[in-house]
């Protein structure tokens, strides 16, 4: 998420990996939204088998599932967000909105204006 010049990427640490950030948020969404994971990665850009694994990540890190699968006849395919995924989802999104507060912060503007537009040239090595 971009806010004025700063750049926010929240991640909730799980292990070695992460629980959730933007990306995840993302699959969420889309598959609330589309009622599959394959749906979900077209929509996205991305393979079923990317998708996939990033779902399986959520559901092994959260202590209940995040996304159930359904599996059957055509009518009864497909994936959806569990109560706690749908909690996990808002929780996520009101964390990335509070956190975009921050550009009002004294410290924010502080940084910023000791910031250049563009970087200085490299220097070169001697």
């Amino acid at each position: 998420m971009r806010v004025g010049r700063l750049k926010l990427k929240l991640q909730l640490v799980c292990g070695d990996g992460f629980a959730i950030g933007p990306g995840k948020a993302d699959i969420l969404e889309a598959i609330d939204r589309e009622g599959s994971i394959s749906a979900a990665g077209r929509t996205l850009g991305m393979s079923y088998r990317r998708v996939w694994l990033l779902v399986d990540e959520m559901n092994r890190c959260f202590r209940e599932k995040v996304i159930e699968t359904q599996k059957g006849g055509s009518t009864e395919q497909g994936a959806r967000l569990t109560d706690l995924g749908r909690a996990v989802l808002e929780a996520y999104r009101a964390l990335e909105e509070q956190s975009a507060a921050l550009t009002d912060d004294p410290a924010y503007a502080r940084l910023v204006s000791a910031l250049r537009d563009e970087p200085l040239p490299p220097k070169s090595p001697r």
